[in-house]
């Protein structure tokens, strides 16, 4: 996951996807999580969002996000498809925004 980050960093010279590939690489204690609830506080219908950390699956969301994060729970993943959204992959997500302009960065 951190090679294709860099990669897509230094193609699209993108500082995003560099940032990315930094956090893909710390330590899992390291990691950081957020809520459903705080994503929905953040975010409006039709973001597309990056987390770079694990989603759980506390709260609801009422509106659909385009959401990639490096890790999310069964019951997050759920609640995301039922409000209309969608998990994507790293490839997916660097696909569908080469350039990273546009996309939310939460964390």
């Amino acid at each position: 996951m951190a090679n294709d980050f860099r990669k897509a960093s230094k193609t699209h010279k993108a500082p995003l996807w560099a940032r990315l590939a930094e956090d893909a690489l710390k330590p899992g204690v390291a990691q950081r999580t957020i809520n459903l609830n705080r994503i929905d506080e953040l975010t409006q219908a039709g973001d597309a969002v990056v987390f770079p950390g694990k989603v759980l699956g506390i709260g609801n969301i009422d509106h659909g996000i385009t959401l990639f994060a490096f890790s999310i729970s069964l019951a997050a993943a759920r609640k995301l498809v039922k409000a209309g959204g969608r998990f994507l992959s790293n490839e997916e997500i660097i696909k569908q925004n080469p350039t990273g302009k546009g996309v939310v960065l939460l964390g």
